[in-house]
């Protein structure tokens, strides 16, 4: 079944909206075994989508539009769509009475151009939006199957995996399964990973398995992708795959599938009825930022410590600092943890001098760990790049440390982003 992503929107078109609602379509699509073979984005223009509809007809089964379902008159996928398919517009009065009850629920009176979004093609399949004021609709067009979808992203969401996917796999007919493994990994770039498994898929045993990378520095995501009729199939094919690449990238994979840094490293701590509290400048408040938001009720990050330079988070731990140093972070670690009574203490510093501007330079970054029992670990690195990228690195080596202490592995493993006389 060929399939085509078709998004619509100025705001799409020029950049200033990142079009997220495509690459999450795409990958669920590739989860259930649907392969995207187009991918379109055009504006709000009448001329300019009449050609798209035109094209994406001729060449694909199934085209999924997402966008231009609003109630303003730049959201023209009904009008362009009835047009396409040589019909008129009729009122779903249903869903009339659903826009009205949404506004009524808030305490206000429905615009009179939201009515727009209750007028659908005529004989138009209806298809829900819990959460929304834009339903959905599918509709031929030539000889494919267009599925009409709002550009919210929870919207589209929540109506791709119950309302489209399901639709998709009915017209398919088939009953195949798909496996998705991912390994999320830091300190190795998409290249050296490729040739450290550039044999893997040659070694899979009753069908194929692919291999594949998603790089969104400064994490890179590693996916295992095998199609079958058997889940159970599915999962034996594949295991002696997983477990080879686990044991050649080893401590650099952080977490798997929908894990993540943070959750590992509060599971780690949770594990030995332990708490943390990070100190930090030079990160923008990322390190504690990151933890807060996976541990929202602060059962286990208890505090961060923000400073500007070196000198306002001394004087906010108390201390008496001249620069930044490995022994600087080991006692803004030990420090924090000491004030805030937890059992570990991080310290991430990056002090400002990276004079490569986004594009290049290096800079220099301090992490230590402290533990309550007396347990101290220095981290010092050079990491290649720009002020974000050595920003972004930084935090994410911090993490790193702390969860390679936790769970009894090496601290100090040379990484891809790291300058070779770094010390």
């Amino acid at each position: 079944m060929r399939i085509e992503i078709l998004c619509t929107g100025d705001e799409v078109l020029s950049g200033k909206t990142i079009n997220t609602n495509y690459s999450h379509m795409a990958r669920r699509l590739q989860e259930i075994g649907a392969d995207v073979i187009w991918g379109t984005t055009v504006g709000d223009d009448r001329k300019s989508l009449r050609a798209a509809f035109q094209q994406a007809s001729a060449r694909a089964d199934v085209v999924i539009v997402n966008g231009g379902l609003g109630p303003t008159v730049d959201d023209l996928s009904q009008e362009m769509a009835a047009e396409a398919a040589g019909v008129g517009l009729v009122l779903n009065e249903s869903w009339l009475e659903n826009i009205q009850s949404f506004y009524k629920a808030r305490g206000r009176e429905m615009p009179p151009n939201n009515r727009k979004q209750a007028m659908l093609p005529e004989g138009a399949e209806f298809i829900d939006n819990p959460v929304g004021t834009a339903c959905g609709f599918a509709i031929d067009i030539g000889n494919a199957r267009f599925f009409f979808t709002p550009g919210v992203p929870r919207e589209i969401r929540l109506m791709l995996d119950d309302q489209i996917i399901p639709r998709i796999l009915q017209m398919s007919g088939t009953q195949a399964k798909v496996r998705l493994k991912r390994f999320h990994s830091f300190g190795l770039g998409e290249s050296r990973v490729d040739e450290m498994l550039k044999d893997v898929e040659a070694m899979a045993i009753g069908g194929e398995v692919k291999l594949g990378f998603q790089a969104h520095y400064p994490e890179l995501e590693t996916k295992l992708f095998a199609r079958g009729t058997d889940p159970d199939e599915l999962i034996r094919r594949m295991a002696p795959i997983e477990k080879i690449i686990r044991d050649r990238l080893g401590p650099f994979i952080l977490a798997e599938d929908d894990e993540t840094l943070e959750s590992n490293v509060l599971n780690s701590i949770k594990s030995d009825n332990g708490t943390l509290a990070i100190a930090e400048f030079g990160t923008n408040g990322a390190a504690a930022s990151r933890m807060v938001a996976a541990d929202p009720d602060c059962f286990v990050f208890r505090r961060g410590v923000l400073g500007g330079d070196i000198n306002s988070l001394a004087s906010a731990l108390d201390l008496k600092l001249n620069e930044a140093s490995s022994a600087a972070a080991a006692a803004c670690a030990e420090a924090v943890m000491r004030a805030t009574g937890t059992t570990y203490g991080l310290a991430v510093l990056i002090p400002k001098g990276n004079e490569g501007g986004i594009g290049g330079g290096e800079g220099q970054v301090y992490i230590a760990i402290a533990k309550n029992d007396g347990t101290k670990i220095e981290r010092p690195a050079l990491i290649v790049g720009g002020k974000e990228r050595v920003r972004a690195g930084g935090v994410e080596m911090g993490l790193d440390c702390l969860r390679r202490a936790l769970q009894g592995l090496v601290t100090d493993d040379r990484i891809d982003f790291e300058k070779k006389d770094s010390v």
